[in-house]
């Protein structure tokens, strides 16, 4: 097995401190913990850090890392990190890697310092994955408590419970069952992105959700310092009626992607014909996001606008938001 772990730490590595947990367990103190834990290609820590402290450029970074991994024969990959930030972190991921080896990427909801800590279970069904023919061709993909996520779908859900990762629209890919891997559907379609160069800062891509009785006066505001914007919509993509003038001033500038805020479903495109529905702003000019929610949305929007001309941002959505 030609399998690589690699550590961004997480509550999964974490161990106690005067003031609480915080990461201090290497990947490989992850790996010994595990026993009947098949030998490994490589185990690597490269970050030991909180979930919500890791970056777009961290993940570029361990992007380079796996594609050096799979040029030197790794035939799948295994990612540990914190839970907070999964869900995006496997997208990148997943956008950049043409490959057909697997990227799994794993953690914990329970920290090893506590009865029943998820870890352990979590890596070994990772490991598993990562090793098995039937995940080859599917980029990244998040699995914890036995379950196998599209990158593009997994969302996280709850803020405790072990079963938090689910996919709202269309479910789990497979299961793990007896230690073997069952998928139950496959993706229709992976797009990936070219790599962004390394050499200038990311361009600035923001979220603003839509709530009740906003009218919309931070908008122009973000707009001016932002190079591509991303609307959390009520529903199937509507807005205040206010925002309707500032967004549609935005999209001459900016792409202005619309998502739904609600975490499920699609973003409608001719259903609505009022003020602020998603026909009148995509008649505006804004981007429709399709399935992908806001989170996901805004990193595609990201690595588009740093290696996509701003005309094929559109067309870009259409195929990556199915």
């Amino acid at each position: 097995m030609r399998v690589v772990l690699i550590g961004l730490g997480g509550t999964i590595a974490m161990t106690r401190t005067s003031s609480g947990v915080a990461p201090g367990l290497t990947a490989r103190d992850l790996a010994d913990a595990i026993p009947g834990l098949p030998d490994l290609h490589a185990v690597h820590t490269f970050r030991s850090l909180p979930g919500a402290s890791l970056t777009v450029e961290d993940i570029l970074d361990l992007s380079q890392a796996l594609t050096g991994h799979f040029q030197d024969g790794a035939t799948g990959a295994v990612v540990t990190q914190g839970t907070d930030t999964i869900e995006e972190t496997a997208y990148v991921l997943s956008l950049l890697h043409p490959g057909d080896q697997p990227i799994v990427v794993t953690g914990a909801m329970r920290n090893p310092t506590v009865a029943g800590a998820d870890g352990p279970a979590n890596l070994l069904a990772a490991v598993t994955v990562a090793a098995a023919s039937p995940a080859r061709g599917l980029g990244a993909l998040v699995v914890l408590a036995d379950e196998i996520h599209a990158a593009s779908r997994v969302r996280k859900t709850h803020s405790m419970s072990p079963a938090t990762f689910a996919s709202p629209n269309g479910g789990p890919l497979g299961y793990l069952v007896e230690g073997q891997v069952r998928l139950v559907n496959r993706p229709v379609s992976r797009p990936t992105v070219p790599f962004p160069a390394r050499d200038r800062p990311l361009p600035r891509v923001g979220v603003h959700t839509a709530t009740l009785g906003d009218d919309g006066a931070l908008l122009p505001l973000l707009a001016d310092r932002l190079d591509g914007l991303v609307i959390a919509g009520f529903g199937v993509g509507h807005v205040p009626e206010p925002w309707v003038p500032h967004l549609e001033a935005a999209a001459t500038r900016i792409p202005v992607v619309l998502a739904s805020r609600t975490g499920a479903g699609f973003t409608a495109t001719g259903t609505y014909g009022f003020a602020g529905s998603e026909s009148d702003l995509l008649r505006r000019g804004l981007i429709p996001a399709g399935g992908l929610d806001p989170y996901k949305a805004r990193l595609l929007l990201q690595l588009l606008l740093a290696t996509t001309e701003r005309d094929g941002v559109r067309a870009a959505f259409e195929a990556a938001a199915s």
